[in-house]
């Protein structure tokens, strides 16, 4: 019978025991809601069997283990090799190194003996890698260092390995360097050299942060509270740090003034350092002939230390060790180079707009500096001493104007050309790159600071 004649058949029931008055039909929808439950509950009952309930069946099965002999075997079947990295030690002989390198080769320790390209590899110096690969029973495959002459140069990679018919050979190529640009900054506490030690950069890195702002920082004066930001390159291999490159961008604030700074190449071959204006950092003439001393003698009358008269001083005097190389503080010709009576050897310089520079009292001059040789703005043309009349090892360094002594000191004169036309949107590229790095170098320095203080 369907639910719907039962339902029929149960309230047609109902009526008839109950009749039609209200109460009677509320007992006859409880009992026949009850009656609905009862047959739901049948209807729902779990299908699927307790798993409780269900047999358990175990599956055993037994393995074969390898046979060792066997695994021996195939292993020797097959030549095994091993790479191996050691740092070069302090006094280290090739023998020596070899050895870490775990090579048992006297055919290849005789031939890196024996041939020029790799001898080179004793030019290594303590802490650089050495890399190599040997077969099993300790045979040379190959081995390969990375050379470094200096930052003018690229880096070599030297390799010892065998050729298809098993003969050693040296080759000496250019390394594959990566690149890295790295940021750091630093607080001025004594001097720019201290500060840069602290902040972990390298000195061929501070050394490029004087060239970049000697034309308007005099780093003999720095103060207590400088501080400066440089983003600059790296390069690396194989995990192992290389060289260092050019710096790429730096600020540095002296007696609370900012100067900033970007590299930018001009053309593949020539490039300068410009603010973030666009304008050239460089200028006709540096403010120091030589790096980090001090001025011993200004450009005034004075009583003249040998003879003792009472006369003007028509130059600066820096006070520096005997050796301490002199920089030509700007671009021009030789004019003279030679003993000059009191001046002693002196170098004098012709430069454009009839200007001219005097460097005197030299111990010697640079190689190659002569009558008629063209120098460059920083390049090295002589040496400081105290030849002629002089009481002490110092430069004596004359600026003149149509042959007239001026103060290098005071003396105004004009920067390079700013750039201008296509120049300029590539230029804003990279000087707002720099302008990011150095944003997120700021907070770091303020951190510091903060520590500092509360010290």
């Amino acid at each position: 019978m369907r639910l719907s004649d039962k339902f029929h058949h149960l309230t047609s029931g109902s009526r008839l025991l109950f009749g039609t008055t209200r109460t009677s039909r509320i007992v006859s929808v409880c009992g026949l809601f009850l009656a609905v439950c009862a047959f739901g509950a049948v209807g729902v009952a779990p299908l699927a069997p307790d798993a409780s309930d269900l047999p358990v069946k175990k599956i055993t099965q037994q393995l074969d283990l390898p046979k060792l002999d066997e695994q021996i075997a195939a292993l020797e079947e097959h030549e095994q090799h091993f790479i191996r990295e050691e740092k070069v030690l302090r006094g280290d002989t090739l023998s020596a190194l070899l050895l870490r390198l775990g090579v048992d080769d006297s055919e290849a320790s005789d031939f890196m003996k024996s041939d020029a390209t790799a001898r080179s590899l004793m030019q290594l110096r303590a802490g650089k890698s050495v890399r190599a690969q040997t077969n099993d029973e300790g045979e040379l495959e190959w081995l390969q260092a990375t050379l470094l002459d200096n930052n003018d140069k690229p880096a070599r990679s030297i390799t010892v390995a065998r050729d298809a018919n098993g003969k050693l050979i040296a080759t000496d190529t250019n390394a594959k360097l990566e690149k890295r640009v790295e940021m750091r900054s630093g607080d001025i506490r004594s001097s720019l050299f201290a500060a840069t030690d602290d902040a972990q950069i390298p000195d061929n890195i501070a050394t490029q942060i004087v060239s970049m702002f000697e034309t308007n920082v005099d780093f003999r004066y720095l103060q207590r509270g400088d501080h400066f930001n440089v983003v600059y390159e790296t390069f690396w291999q194989n995990g192992e740090f290389v060289k260092t490159g050019r710096v790429l961008a730096g600020e540095f604030s002296n007696a609370g003034k900012l100067f900033q700074s970007v590299w930018f190449d001009e053309s593949p071959n020539s490039g300068g350092y410009y603010s973030f204006d666009g304008k050239s950092l460089k200028k006709a003439f540096l403010k120091s002939p030589l790096e980090f001393t001090r001025v011993s003698s200004g450009f005034s009358m004075r009583v003249h230390p040998i003879s003792g008269q009472w006369k003007a001083h028509k130059g600066v005097d820096f006070a520096a060790v005997t050796g301490t190389p002199i920089r030509a503080s700007g671009d021009g010709v030789v004019d003279t180079a030679g003993p000059s009576g009191g001046y002693g050897n002196m170098v004098v310089i012709k430069h454009w707009n009839n200007y001219s520079t005097a460097y005197a009292h030299m111990s010697r001059f640079a190689p190659g500096i002569h009558k008629g040789s063209k120098v460059v703005q920083g390049e090295v043309i002589g040496y400081v001493g105290t030849t002629g009349w002089s009481t002490g090892p110092h430069l004596h360094y004359e600026f003149r104007v149509n042959n007239e002594a001026r103060d290098p000191m005071s003396i105004s004169v004009p920067s390079a050309p700013p750039l201008a036309g296509a120049d300029l949107p590539r230029f804003k590229n990279i000087a707002d790159e720099m302008s990011h790095r150095f944003a997120l170098l700021r907070p770091e320095r303020m951190a510091e600071t903060m520590k500092l203080a509360s010290r």
